[in-house]
């Protein structure tokens, strides 16, 4: 959740954030997102959703995640999403155990909106409470 306390995000990310989402490729819901992802290592990774015709699009924080892997990187720091209006544009359901692959219980989830004003800040346990991680296959919880 935001609190009252929190500084505002730093005018880098939110610039960096609004010109992804302004790159998104959304000729059918005309609903562009944009996200970045701060791997452990610092660096920023960006991406926007991107909708083809036949209706299985790339949402933004898939992109920005599938730039990070790409990159050789396999831990989450933050996540930010940005949508087009004042309202929450959480990340999908899909999207959210995609970063749940790559997040540490440190991993911080921000949601802003339209111009980078914080809306919500989460960690990995309200965003995705009692998730199914890459541990539950771990040979010991397999089972005989």
């Amino acid at each position: 959740m935001s609190r009252p306390d929190q500084p505002p995000l730093d005018p880098a990310i939110v610039a960096a954030l609004i010109a992804v989402r302004d790159n998104a490729y959304a000729p059918y819901s005309h609903h562009p997102v944009g996200a970045m992802v701060v791997s452990e290592s610092g660096t920023r990774y960006g991406g926007a959703n991107v909708e083809v015709a036949h209706y299985k699009g790339l949402c933004a924080e898939a992109s920005a995640i599938a730039a990070m892997t790409s990159a050789g990187e396999r831990e989450l720091r933050e996540v930010y999403v940005i949508g087009p209006g004042e309202h929450l544009c959480t990340p999908c359901g899909d999207c959210r155990q995609r970063i749940r692959e790559f997040a540490t219980p440190e991993t911080r989830i921000r949601v802003v909106d339209a111009h980078g004003r914080l809306l919500r800040d989460y960690d990995m346990e309200a965003l995705l409470p009692d998730s199914f991680g890459p541990e539950n296959l771990s040979p010991e919880n397999l089972g005989p």
